[in-house]
């Protein structure tokens, strides 16, 4: 038993030499043969360029493609979302007022505010729609929210046209009231701006408008988390790229120090081209940092987008247009994403991305077509007897 273990030690020992000298290749004083280096040269350095290429490549085009959908869908159907829920909050207390001033609303309207909120409203819900951010069971539970708004404006003008009868007045706007939320809070209870609590509910007793938009919006919120966060396969992807950029930049440069030494050469030219794409890999991964920074930054922006926005705030906007900006308003945390997202980029590399692992196979070819082509020369006029 002893001397198959011995041989199975020595095995592996060799094995990881062979390793080692491929990963790490020797310099020219310790006297590698010739035509033995340049073969170890020829498959490792192609290799791990291909290596790098995909996995560098595959990670940035994938924090990119994070940042593109958050600034493109998931972030403005976020927005849209809590402006058809303020809108509608909106709408209904204009309703209400108007629907008690009695007769006179028949001659003046219910007010041209509430029609531009229920209007903004639907708007909203159509781009939710079209921004590509929901799955296909959201876009019918966006459709649903979008039928209960239009039987919602049903219950108000059936209110409006029986205004001078209190009951079916009452009748109508309740009704409509419970379409959009699930038991309001009475007027004594109303929060600051006269808007009621209207807090979402969850399970099966979720079937209000409110109800249905809060769940969209969670559920958009973790997509935005998942795209926010790096993820196994890219973490995994980065660590493997960085660590075959290292050996391959450790390879190009011995390899040229070797073809000095030994052939003459002062500097490989073919070699040297080949290694001019490692000079974007620090702009590249700056890019990939700074729009990985952004996209943590979102995710606080669209908590905020779901719990900090208000009736309130958005009716003393339209109120004072004017006025300096609220942070929790709608369209200030939609341009914060906005801002932030746009800075979350070096924007001399949009488009950039494709191109990193094709260009990576590019330089393998090239590196393994210029050391097959050294290789070929040393071996034909190689005198016998010289080292090889």
């Amino acid at each position: 038993m002893t001397v198959p273990r011995r041989t199975a030690r020595t095995a592996a020992a060799g094995a990881l030499r062979r390793l080692r000298s491929h990963l790490w290749p020797a310099v020219p004083a310790e006297h590698p043969r010739n035509r033995v280096y340049l073969r170890e040269r020829m498959i490792t350095l192609p290799l791990l360029a291909v290596v790098a290429s995909l996995a560098f490549g595959w990670a940035y085009g994938e924090i990119r493609a994070d940042s593109a959908a958050l600034r493109g869908s998931h972030t403005p159907a976020l927005g849209d979302l809590a402006d058809a829920e303020m809108s509608l909050r909106i709408a209904d207390r204009e309703a209400a007022r108007s629907l008690g001033a009695g007769e006179s609303v028949r001659l003046s309207g219910i007010g041209r505010r509430y029609l531009t909120r229920t209007t903004r409203a639907t708007q909203s819900l159509n781009q939710v729609a079209r921004s590509g951010a929901l799955t296909t069971a959201e876009r019918q539970e966006l459709d649903v929210v979008s039928g209960l708004v239009a039987d919602y404006g049903t219950w108000i003008a059936f209110a409006q046209n029986n205004v001078a009868d209190p009951v079916l007045r009452e009748a109508g706007l309740g009704y409509a009231r419970s379409m959009l939320c699930t038991a309001p809070a009475p007027p004594s209870r109303a929060a600051p701006g006269g808007f009621p609590p209207c807090e979402p509910r969850t399970g099966s007793d979720a079937t209000t408008v409110v109800d249905r938009i809060s769940a969209l919006e969670k559920s958009l919120r973790g997509r935005v988390a998942d795209r926010a966060c790096l993820g196994a396969g890219v973490t995994a992807a980065a660590v493997v790229a960085g660590a075959a950029l290292v050996l391959l930049s450790v390879g190009l440069w011995r390899t040229q120090v070797f073809l000095h030494h030994r052939f003459h050469l002062r500097v490989s030219l073919p070699l040297a081209a080949a290694a001019l794409p490692l000079l974007a890999v620090p702009f590249l991964t700056a890019d990939a940092v700074l729009a990985q920074r952004a996209q943590q930054r979102v995710v606080s922006a669209a908590r905020e987008l779901s719990d900090r926005t208000s009736p309130a705030v958005e009716s003393r906007a339209d109120a004072h247009p004017h006025a300096r900006p609220d942070l929790r308003l709608i369209d200030t945390l939609e341009s914060r994403a906005r801002r932030d997202l746009a800075r979350g980029r070096l924007p001399a590399l949009d488009g950039a991305a494709p191109w990193v692992a094709p260009t990576g196979l590019l330089c393998a070819a090239l590196v393994c077509a210029t050391l097959h082509g050294y290789r070929r020369e040393y071996v034909h006029i190689a005198r016998p007897g010289a080292a090889s």
